[in-house]
């Protein structure tokens, strides 16, 4: 019997698909089924990043100049391809990733949800008035993007946290560099596709994959990278809030240390349990 042949997936830089400077990929088995090869990713590294990055920042100006209902209709068509798509990405997030299907849909659901959401927000992107102490001044507010956020995602919930991340970094005018898991890098390569397919200028969003040392770390310190979005380990988070501290960069952090479950002596236990699992 022919051996299947293996797929190999490509970081997405500046609108292109291309491959690692490290000449090196990773495989990405499934969970249930080890001997089950779903693809090979690119072992991205501190070019790779430093190519995302050049790219992210080169588009921003156009980018944030686009005005948000604008953007907003872009993010429009990407939910209408995601509802299309749907269940095709949940059976290769189950496979990826080992979530029951009723779960794996449930994820995709919530970034179909994100993107429809984000792209009302585009007509609502409001500031403020506030009335002035001085005689003859008006005072007002306007939101504005930063620039470039780099974001590290988990495997769990392998595309509604890289929608909640890239969306509304997206829809406020901000370019992205995002690296996926490596236990989850397809779910990642799936969002990317269809925003590149929806009519995202290229540059705006880039994936990178592979390791958290070879291309987390670099994306986190690079100077050009104004906002930091991480979720995942508290061991990792404090070591992102370090390196993201001299420079006093925008850090956001969703780490695993936050989430216990406290059962009381007077709890329904059957219903504490069910919440738990």
């Amino acid at each position: 019997m022919a051996a299947k042949k293996v797929k190999t997936y490509k970081n997405y830089i500046n609108g292109e698909w291309v491959s690692s400077h490290s000449k090196k990929t990773f495989e990405n088995r499934n969970p249930a089924d080890t001997t089950d090869v779903i693809g090979k990713f690119q072992y991205s590294n501190e070019q790779d990043v430093n190519d995302a990055v050049k790219a992210a920042k080169a588009a921003y100006p156009a980018w944030r100049a686009t005005p948000a209902p604008l953007r907003a209709e872009i993010l429009f068509r990407a939910g209408e391809m995601m509802i299309k798509q749907k269940e095709q990405i949940a059976q290769d997030m189950t496979r990826e990733m080992g979530k029951v299907l009723k779960e794996t849909r449930g994820d995709v659901q919530e970034a179909i949800d994100m993107t429809f959401f984000m792209a009302g927000e585009g007509r609502r992107l409001f500031g403020a008035t506030t009335p002035s102490e001085l005689a003859n001044k008006f005072n007002m507010t306007i939101r504005q993007p930063i620039g470039v956020v780099g974001m590290i995602t988990p495997w769990n919930f392998p595309i509604a946290i890289p929608s909640w991340k890239i969306l509304p970094a997206l829809i406020c005018g901000n370019t992205c560099v995002i690296k996926s898991a490596p236990d989850t890098p397809l779910s990642v390569h799936a969002l990317v596709k269809i925003l590149h397919d929806a009519g995202v200028p290229k540059g705006v969003v880039n994936h990178i994959s592979g390791e958290g040392v070879d291309a987390g770390q670099p994306l986190v310190q690079h100077k050009d990278v104004k906002i930091v979005s991480f979720t995942g380990s508290s061991k990792t988070g404090r070591l992102i809030s370090e390196f993201c501290a001299p420079t006093f960069k925008h850090c956001s952090l969703e780490m695993g240390g936050k989430n216990v479950i406290m059962v009381m002596d007077d709890a329904d236990l059957d219903l504490a349990a069910d919440g738990a699992v």
